[in-house]
């Protein structure tokens, strides 16, 4: 059973039953309490979600501070691999991509990203120190939504999340 089917047969019980524990939920789909868990913290949860990915921690403890204080939900993925599973699990609603990575690069990343179904749609603003026309073609050609070169403007980024997301509700 899929996380959007146990969404609502959740949603479905708790209307039935309020006070029902996570692990009489659990027993009666046959799945993990702790999926349960998730999928409620999730769903009380309304914030916008952005998925950082970059293999440079300090970065991304930075950038996610000052995400946060805007009001976003903010999670992270220190490679290309772990963002995939993290976007298919988060569902967020913008992914900012770093292309220089281990592994997988950014690139490839996005590549996957636009040709899968389930995750195609979300928005991808590749942030990357890689400022070169060429990589700037590339990651728009991979189907990048936007492209923003490190050093940045955080009010600039800021501004164009809000964008990405807006387009996307359109």
């Amino acid at each position: 059973m899929d996380k959007e089917k146990i969404s609502s047969l959740i949603l479905a019980e708790l209307e039935k039953n309020p006070d029902i524990s996570n692990k009489e939920l659990a027993n009666s789909f046959s799945v993990d309490v702790n999926l349960i868990e998730n999928i409620l913290k999730s769903l009380s949860d309304t914030r916008e979600k952005i998925l950082l990915v970059d293999d440079e921690v300090d970065a991304l403890a930075a950038l996610k501070v000052a995400l946060e204080a805007d009001g976003y939900n903010v999670v992270e993925a220190l490679d290309g691999l772990e963002a995939l599973s993290m976007a298919r699990s988060e569902n967020p609603d913008v992914i900012l991509l770093d292309i220089m990575m281990p592994d997988m690069d950014g690139f490839e990343v996005c590549k996957q990203l636009k040709s899968d179904a389930q995750l195609n749609m979300i928005p991808v603003i590749m942030l990357t120190a890689k400022g070169e026309v060429d990589d700037k073609v590339e990651g728009l050609e991979m189907g990048a939504d936007d492209y923003v070169t490190k050093p940045f403007n955080l009010k600039e980024l800021k501004a164009r999340i809000k964008s990405v997301i807006r387009r996307n509700l359109l």
